[in-house]
């Protein structure tokens, strides 16, 4: 099972997303609130890290960090998978929502290492229960800061506390009102990057067991390609990205390909409904863009649909 921790590369990830919010004139995605849930001790931590070449040593309480210095780094390796996968995620969960919501059906979504996730405060489809599943120390500081901010926690929000180390994904969604009989919209994101594929497919078992058919589930990957020797000469970003998580502690396993991945949905009870490849992210989000910004050559997006 996925053990999920707030993570350095969790962090990055919403970091991303609080710059491009403020800085970006090219939105891909605006998720506004995600500077005020990181707060400015976080966000200036994150800035310095990306700043003083991911030493974390180097981190000054009495400085700031400058954006310009860190514009380059963001550009090229930190923003662009996590600002297309939100996209992406948000806009299938959006189509789902409304086309259950027309038969008068209501939706269950479930985000699996939810972490600092703001869609439940930001959500404008009604027909929806939002489950987000995470380390129970994770959700603590998540609810610490909810409580700082003042925030009012929407009804159709409930939080998983779930240790992987001990509980069972499938009891505690359970114990938390889950119901398996409503359709369900499930997203794992930046997760397989550091998984084998046999251990990503326990956490497919799990989900498939508790979704009714017509649920569907979402999810990126890195392709097979991840570290050969064609990407290291000819996109070497990849390789450079995996040596920035490799030093935050984080080290990124091999690629997985479509075909693998898709035998493991279908062993699970999903068949694979829309594949994004590279080329197809780059044209969805990235394409005329004057600030550079370009999609990773090695990762997909997956949207899966339950079968039986």
């Amino acid at each position: 099972m996925i053990e999920e921790q707030e993570s350095i590369t969790a962090q990055l990830c919403l970091f991303a997303r609080a710059f491009h919010s403020n800085y970006g004139k090219e939105k891909i995605f605006d998720d506004y609130l995600s500077f005020d849930l990181m707060g400015r001790e976080q966000y200036e931590e994150i800035g310095q890290l990306i700043e003083n070449d991911f030493d974390p040593e180097k981190f000054d309480r009495n400085r700031w960090f400058c954006h310009k210095n860190i514009k380059d780094i963001l550009y090229k390796y930190i923003l662009p998978i996590p600002l297309s996968r939100i996209k992406f995620a948000e806009i299938e969960l959006e189509n789902f929502a409304k086309l259950k919501g027309a038969m008068g059906e209501k939706i269950q979504y479930v985000i699996c290492g939810a972490g600092m996730d703001s869609f439940a405060f930001r959500n404008q489809i009604h027909n929806i229960k939002i489950f987000e599943v995470d380390h129970p120390d994770t959700q603590r500081y998540k609810l610490e800061r909810i409580k700082k901010l003042e925030w009012i926690i929407p009804e159709n929000l409930t939080f998983v506390p779930v240790d992987f180390s001990k509980d069972s994904l499938k009891e505690k969604l359970l114990e938390k009102g889950f119901d398996s009989n409503f359709p369900t919209f499930t997203a794992i994101l930046g997760v397989t990057y550091y998984l084998t594929l046999p251990v990503f497919e326990q956490t497919l078992k799990i989900i498939s067991e508790l979704s009714p058919k017509g649920s569907k589930l979402i999810f990126d990957f890195p392709d097979e390609r991840t570290f050969s020797e064609e990407l290291k000469k000819n996109a070497p970003r990849v390789q450079e990205l995996a040596d920035v998580t490799e030093k935050l502690g984080e080290p990124m396993l091999h690629g997985f390909s479509t075909e693998e991945v898709k035998q493991a949905l279908e062993r699970n009870a999903f068949e694979l409904a829309s594949h994004y490849r590279p080329e197809t992210i780059q044209d969805l989000y990235f394409e005329g863009r004057s600030d550079g910004l370009k999609a990773y050559e090695n990762v997909h997006f997956i949207v899966a649909e339950k079968t039986s």
